[in-house]
């Protein structure tokens, strides 16, 4: 459930999780999510009958964009394996994913996003550099989905 307050939220504390059909949570911290969005589609409709010289626009359908998942590689082959079924159309490869934003003590959900039907598109391993250093190898998932409810 949506909580209202004067000060935005912070964008730095939230959870993610995926629980594909099968059951078995995908594990791992993601360290950024993105395109969180919906876009509504009208149709340009004028009767022959109308007064005036231009178009009513009439809703006809909306989509949902993709969302980007990315976070640092870890031992866990979890959201390869998810990858793979998607890869062989298995039809358990379709998962329920859950973003939550919390509170800034980190003990209240204060926003949550549920992507309904949600299954990977597209993903893209790291960036593998030998110029030493401190960067992290980040994996990024593409998700697609049927639809998103806002709560």
């Amino acid at each position: 459930m949506a909580v209202f307050r004067d000060d935005p939220y912070g964008a730095f504390n939230y959870k993610v999780t995926i629980t594909p059909a099968s059951g078995d949570e995908i594990r791992g911290g993601f360290s950024d999510v993105s395109g969180l969005n919906t876009e509504i589609q009208h149709a340009d409709y004028r009767e022959g009958t109308d007064a005036g010289n231009f178009p009513r626009k009439v809703l006809t359908t909306y989509k949902v964009g993709d969302v980007t998942l990315k976070r640092g590689l870890v031992g866990s082959l979890d959201v390869f394996r998810w990858v793979d079924k998607a890869r062989k159309g298995e039809p358990d490869a379709k998962a329920a994913v859950v973003i939550e934003l919390r509170n800034e003590a980190n003990r209240d959900t204060v926003a949550t996003w549920k992507l309904l039907n949600a299954r990977p598109t597209k993903w893209t391993g790291p960036t593998l550099a030998a110029k030493g250093g401190t960067d992290v190898a980040m994996e990024e998932l593409v998700l697609l989905c049927e639809d998103i409810l806002f709560e």
